[in-house]
């Protein structure tokens, strides 16, 4: 019963990607913040979406996202934590050996006139990456100008979760740095590899 209950967690969280394709960001102040972004992409859900499945995509994070904000205790079992300063946000959802992070964070371009922000799913068991059916990394690139923020894909690598010798790929988004950390997941080992933020884009 619990695996069950913790993957309709699990698929709740991560059917994130159903979310709009272009999202306003408000915001006070001069720029947005890592709690700007976060509230609009929680917020971008269709709600026209007829499919009750999707309808529900992001109601853990959302819960717990809203639990925060109205300074209520969060659920046992949930962690979430918000960090301002260097624009990032972790959630952790942990039942038993059951682990799911939803992490979310953005760049600022060399440009000076857009940022890219990344939502990052991944789940986990007895500490091995386990993934899903909705894990995944999408990112999107948010325009100064406009206040938009569009999914986008010119990022400088392609976004991958298996290898052709058997490794299952996650990836871990900077909380301190710019640089994402991929890592390859065997039977009985695993590697990792760094890409490297340049300003615009990502390569090893």
């Amino acid at each position: 019963m619990k695996r069950i209950a913790f993957a309709i967690v699990f698929a709740c969280c991560t059917l994130a990607m159903a979310a709009q394709e272009t999202i306003r960001v408000n915001f006070q102040g001069a720029n947005p913040t890592i709690s700007d972004f976060a509230q609009a992409f929680l917020s971008s859900h269709d709600d026209d979406e007829e499919d009750d499945c999707i309808d529900e995509s992001f109601n853990a994070i959302q819960y717990a996202w809203d639990q925060h904000r109205k300074g209520i205790p969060l659920n046992e079992g949930t962690t979430l934590t918000i960090d301002q300063k260097n624009g990032y946000v972790l959630y952790e959802y942990k039942q038993d050996e059951h682990l799911l992070r939803i992490e979310m964070c953005y760049w600022n371009e060399a440009d000076r006139k857009h940022k890219l922000f990344a939502y990052n799913v991944a789940c986990f068991y007895n500490g091995k990456h386990s993934p899903g059916q909705f894990d995944g990394l999408t990112f999107y690139r948010y325009d100064n100008a406009s206040k938009k923020m569009s999914l986008y894909s010119d990022i400088g690598f392609d976004v991958e979760y298996s290898t052709d010798d058997g490794a299952w790929m996650s990836y871990a988004l900077p909380r301190t740095g710019k640089d994402i950390v991929v890592t390859y997941w065997y039977d009985h080992s695993q590697k990792q590899k760094t890409l490297k933020w340049n300003g615009r884009r990502f390569s090893f």
